[in-house]
């Protein structure tokens, strides 16, 4: 099969077009003809050098993909045939022509999403679905800030968030990025370019803060992140595009009874993956089929063309998904 692999670390040019082996599937796994893969940040860092594959899992980037189902490995793998049209959550392995994904972490294409269109879904409603509401337990009539509204996970999360009926704020850098975001459900908005996010927050909601903050920033934001949560609010961080390392007064979290959460999806354990799999499909896939939320999806381009796709996504223009079709 032709996959994209990633002989050293580097700039765009380091993901390489190339004959493999295909993948052969262990028991309990399921092997998918890729239709459509999404790009991630995750992949840009993994190819920088940044954020190496678990133990035992693929080398090269990608994970998630939407494609039909080619064979079952052995063992007693359960409510799947070949032919069967899916999209997957992957720890890697998805900028493939073939990919081998544990049964538990299958989801059937949601009613009204094409094929193509479903490799958007599986990474940002996982992420989105374990950490606003699994772990940070949004509820109704709660503030959550997004930072990177405009993202894949932000317009995501918008729309999950807007669908328990929280209010949403988010922060962008350009003002068509904000109209998107509110266009989606957001109705604070907040150009972090020239506008102080821990004020407007606090204009916006008479002093209260936010009570979940999802995070893609790090150390950059985590002060003011803080600074902004409301009394037992919760920060989760899902990712460190503002770097790794910061100090935080102790003091003022004792004070709001606040909670910082940092989690990551792709090492957790496959049966831990299979249960927020799960909760995605009972919980999120019936918003899709009735068309309330949406993949929102910037750009399609053929596998060949990684290298572009990323430029793109490093050029922080896009709003919502970018995807690659084999």
């Amino acid at each position: 099969m032709k996959a994209i692999t990633l002989p050293s670390a580097g700039g765009a040019d380091a993901l390489i077009l190339a004959e493999v082996p295909s993948p052969v599937p262990d028991e309990g796994e399921v092997l998918v003809d890729v239709v459509a893969a999404g790009v991630n940040r995750a992949d840009v860092m993994q190819r920088e050098g940044h954020y190496n594959p678990p133990a035992g899992s693929s080398t090269y980037p990608g994970l998630e993909v939407s494609g039909r189902v080619a064979a079952l490995g052995p063992g007693d793998v359960q409510g799947w045939q070949v032919g069967d049209e899916v999209c997957a959550l992957l720890t890697g392995g998805g900028y493939a022509e073939q990919v081998a994904v544990p049964a538990g972490q299958l989801l059937p294409i949601p009613e009204g999403v094409g094929l193509v269109a479903a490799a958007a879904l599986p990474e940002v409603t996982a992420t989105v679905w374990s950490n606003v509401f699994m772990t940070a337990n949004l509820q109704p009539g709660q503030v959550i800030l997004i930072h990177g509204g405009s993202s894949g996970i932000g317009t995501m999360a918008i729309q999950l968030a807007r669908e328990v009926g929280a209010r949403v704020a988010v922060t962008a850098g350009s003002m068509g990025k904000l109209e998107a975001c509110r266009a989606l459900g957001a109705d604070i908005l907040v150009n972090y370019r020239d506008e102080d996010f821990v004020e407007r927050i606090r204009e916006e909601t008479d002093g209260h803060g936010a009570d979940v903050i999802l995070d893609v920033i790090g150390a950059k934001y985590l002060a003011r992140n803080v600074d902004v949560l409301a009394v037992n609010g919760r920060l989760v961080v899902i990712g460190l595009m503002g770097g790794r390392t910061a100090e935080i007064d102790l003091g003022v979290m004792l004070a709001k009874r606040c909670a910082l959460i940092a989690t990551t999806l792709r090492a957790r354990p496959a049966d831990e993956k299979a249960a927020i799999v799960a909760a995605v499909r009972e919980h999120v896939w019936p918003l899709i089929g009735t068309g309330r939320v949406h993949p929102v999806i910037q750009s399609t381009r053929p596998l060949a063309e990684a290298a572009e796709a990323h430029r793109e996504m490093e050029a922080s223009a896009h709003i919502g998904k970018i995807l690659l079709t084999t």
